[in-house]
């Protein structure tokens, strides 16, 4: 079934001087204009297009690749503001419509936004939102500890940073824990900590558990044996330093040192770690 406002696979019923038309199934014959239509295209085939409402509100199709599409958060610059709402670039010929009523606070031309994709249950006509959180899936996520999410980062927080986990749910990044700039509408992956009993879902960039020490350890061996068995950082050295020099926070690091130490590989002196064999 054809879906504006994503990416669809339809086939070419036929070709004229201006385009191809595409057979939109319940949405009938979708005009894709010439400018768009790749080179060697051939009658009975088939195109991936993005599906969306022209000026005047026809449905039309475009291989351009939209920043994002219906069901998903972006961050998107508005290029002009008037009564009606903000018009935001979204990659597109025409732009994408923040109706006023959907704005949290007034829009500014030239200022960037994060914004959700939605398509109106009433004319389909695809528009956007500020107030995100009414786009967050109420249901309590489906995920374990440990699992690997993708992640936008959303706002700044008395606690850390809140981020949009798989276009769906809320979660919530530490300060204590991060140690690399985050900016607003950046996308990276991420790792889920805990699931609280009021569904609120604590997130790490690092991945938890003895997978991600063990990764670690060997990284702290190989270091060691490069820096002549000894190095000058230990448990207690700042959190910054520990990240710096091997992408983990302190807790993950002490975790790692501890292992080793307990496994009678290094030996833990008060400036730093020292291999207990090079051999």
């Amino acid at each position: 079934m054809a879906i504006p406002g994503k990416y669809n696979t339809l086939n070419i019923s036929k070709v004229v001087d201006f385009g191809v038309y595409l057979d939109g199934e319940q949405l009938g014959e979708i005009l894709l204009p010439m400018k768009w239509v790749p080179e060697g295209t051939r009658p009975n085939s088939s195109l991936e297009v993005f599906i969306y409402f022209d000026s005047e509100d026809r449905l039309i199709a475009t291989t351009m690749k939209p920043y994002a599409q219906v069901g998903e958060f972006a961050l998107l610059k508005a290029k002009a503001v008037n009564e009606v709402g903000a018009f935001m670039d979204w990659g597109l010929d025409k732009d994408l419509l923040v109706p006023y009523r959907e704005q949290k606070a007034k829009m500014i031309a030239d200022r960037f936004y994060l914004v959700y994709i939605y398509a109106d249950p009433k004319s389909g006509r695809i528009a956007g939102s500020a107030r995100l959180e009414r786009f967050f899936d109420p249901e309590p996520a489906a995920l374990n500890p440990g699992e690997e999410v993708d992640l936008i980062i959303w706002a700044k927080s008395d606690l850390g940073y809140k981020a949009i986990i798989n276009n769906q749910h809320e979660g919530l990044l530490y300060e204590s824990e991060i140690f690399q700039e985050l900016e607003r509408g950046q996308h990276l992956k991420g790792f889920v900590v805990k699931i609280r009993e009021d569904g609120k879902i604590d997130l790490n960039l690092n991945k938890p558990g003895f997978e991600k020490v063990d990764e670690l350890s060997a990284k702290i061996l190989e270091m060691l044996k490069q820096h002549k068995g000894f190095l000058g950082v230990s448990d207690k050295s700042p959190a910054d330093e520990i990240y710096l020099l091997f992408g983990v926070s302190k807790k993950t690091f002490k975790k790692a040192v501890g292992g080793l130490f307990k496994q009678r590989l290094i030996e833990i002196e008060p400036d730093g770690i020292r291999l207990v064999s090079l051999d």
